[in-house]
């Protein structure tokens, strides 16, 4: 599989299309990720668990998680599941724009201390210190490919506050396989968005 990263960051260097990707396998214990490097590209495989903006907010008001997330991959995705044969059948899973949880994802992290935050686009500086602290990583996966994604999904384990969230909100668990990624930060708070905004002041600079 070929996975699509942004221009921006291969263009300044910042992801290593040379060596061989890591995998890494639930459960995503911290001896398996501190070694983890920014801007590396990874395979991941086993339990991961979606949640948008209700379910994070659910959990930063202090409401109880319904799933175990310790040593586990949150997911910023709001899949499209449907029913077929009695079972659960993932038709999209692509991520959504992850910035949107930076208020509440600090708090989680050190809560329940997932391993994995999955996502699309940038966080700041919250989500960056904590992963520091207690040892997380933040992966980019691809936009703009849900159908893409969906075929990484083995299975289907369960679902939780479908009732109150409804289909897109509910906090899916997934069985995934072989799903790329890229380290946007790792566990010493190293960003590949930091870099290239840091890069593009310079230049901007350079330019005035």
């Amino acid at each position: 599989m070929c996975f699509l990263a942004p221009q921006a960051a291969y263009n300044a260097g910042y992801i290593n299309t040379a060596i061989q990707m890591k995998r890494i396998e639930y459960p995503f214990t911290l001896n398996s990720i501190k070694d983890l490097k920014c801007g590396e590209r990874i395979i991941v495989s086993g339990r991961v668990i979606t949640a948008r903006d209700r379910a994070h907010k659910y959990l930063f008001e202090g409401n109880k998680c319904p799933v175990e997330l310790k040593d586990g991959a949150i997911y910023h995705c709001g899949p499209v599941v449907i029913q077929k044969d009695g079972k659960w059948v993932v038709r999209a899973a692509g991520p959504t724009t992850s910035m949107r949880q930076e208020p509440y994802t600090a708090k989680i992290i050190e809560q329940y201390h997932p391993r994995l935050i999955i996502g699309k686009g940038g966080m700041g500086e919250g989500t960056r210190k904590a992963c520091i602290k207690y040892g997380c990583v933040y992966l980019q996966t691809v936009g703009g490919a849900a159908s893409w994604i969906a075929r990484n999904v083995e299975k289907v384990a369960s679902v939780h506050l479908f009732k109150e969230f409804g289909y897109a909100e509910a906090l899916w668990e997934f069985f995934v396989k072989d799903m790329e990624a890229i380290v946007a930060i790792d566990t010493r708070g190293r960003s590949i968005h930091k870099r290239i905004q840091l890069a593009s002041k310079r230049r901007l600079n350079n330019l005035l």
